[in-house]
């Protein structure tokens, strides 16, 4: 069977009603890759995933075809707190999101990094140094994607130079667990000019950080302007960013194996505009343009 188009391409998809159903969820909308919450992400509450519910999850998951499954972590979780008492909370948090993933068998959690509060240059240190004792604590294959954010208030991570940073303040033996994931519309929101030189950014990111180590790619267009360091998505080529940079990630050699999710607004109907998003994307990296009278690919 020739491979869908785009490759590792899909959504975050819902968990309601167990993490079992995601795959399903995921093979819905036509995706070979799909991002997940393993737990309510504005709850501190820990579920209880039993051996019953992880080996339902890596059935589903064989049965539907997913190719590759990433999860996010928690909104709740600030590694980077001045407070000692959040940071405990976030700790145990973000642990069992690694055990829970371990369990499941997905091998990267996404995470934002935290927010400083008091001092930048401390604010990373601390966020490093729990990365690092999380995962000391849960051995194994399941490691860490950090995530460019819009840089709003006092968040850790909306420059390359931080991103780098919070990797290189791991020990050693830690590093090849800690990979990276970015986002078009917080790369946007930040300041990088995604929509008029896509290929200037990579570049960029290779200088600063290295291409080997980007993972996972959130494809989202933005309602926001460029450099406002709000963090609101769209749908693909509607925004502010549009089509082009979209049609140029699609085709570009270097991200063939890097994990495409789409995290655009669902809307009124949640199974139709996923599809139409992946529909989307994957008419750019087949190389279709736009007709004559300027219409979007469906």
């Amino acid at each position: 069977m020739r491979p869908a188009p785009g490759g590792l391409l899909g959504a975050h998809v819902s968990t309601h009603g167990g993490v079992a159903r995601a795959p399903a969820r995921g093979s819905e909308i036509g995706a070979t890759a799909i991002q997940l919450f393993t737990k309510t992400p504005n709850q501190w509450r820990e579920p209880v995933l039993t051996p019953e519910h992880a080996a339902a999850f890596r059935e589903c998951l064989a049965a539907c075809g997913i190719r590759a499954v990433v999860a996010h972590d928690s909104y709740l979780i600030n590694l980077a707190s001045p407070e000692p008492a959040l940071r405990e909370r976030s700790r145990r948090c973000f642990v069992g999101e690694l055990s829970r993933c371990r369990a499941l068998g997905i091998p990267w959690v996404v995470s934002h990094p935290g927010n400083f509060i008091d001092d930048q240059d401390a604010g990373l240190e601390r966020n490093a140094r729990e990365y690092a004792q999380c995962l000391a604590e849960l051995a194994g294959n399941v490691g860490v994607l950090i995530e460019g954010t819009a840089g709003a208030g006092t968040a850790l991570g909306s420059t390359f130079t931080e991103l780098r940073a919070l990797r290189d303040l791991l020990p050693p033996e830690l590093r090849p667990r800690v990979g990276f994931c970015l986002d078009t519309a917080h790369l946007h929101a930040a300041g990088y000019d995604v929509a008029g030189g896509i290929d200037t950014v990579w570049e960029e990111f290779d200088r600063v950080v290295g291409f080997e180590h980007l993972k996972c790619l959130h494809l989202n267009d933005s309602k926001a302007a460029r450099g406002s360091h709000l963090d609101r998505h769209e749908w693909i080529a509607e925004g502010t960013i549009g089509a082009e940079p979209f049609r140029r990630i699609m085709r570009d050699p270097r991200l063939a194996d890097v994990i495409k999710i789409i995290e655009t607004p669902k809307r009124d109907d949640p199974l139709r505009h996923d599809r139409r998003m992946l529909r989307r994307l994957r008419a750019y990296a087949r190389g279709a343009r736009q007709t004559a009278m300027g219409a979007l690919p469906p």
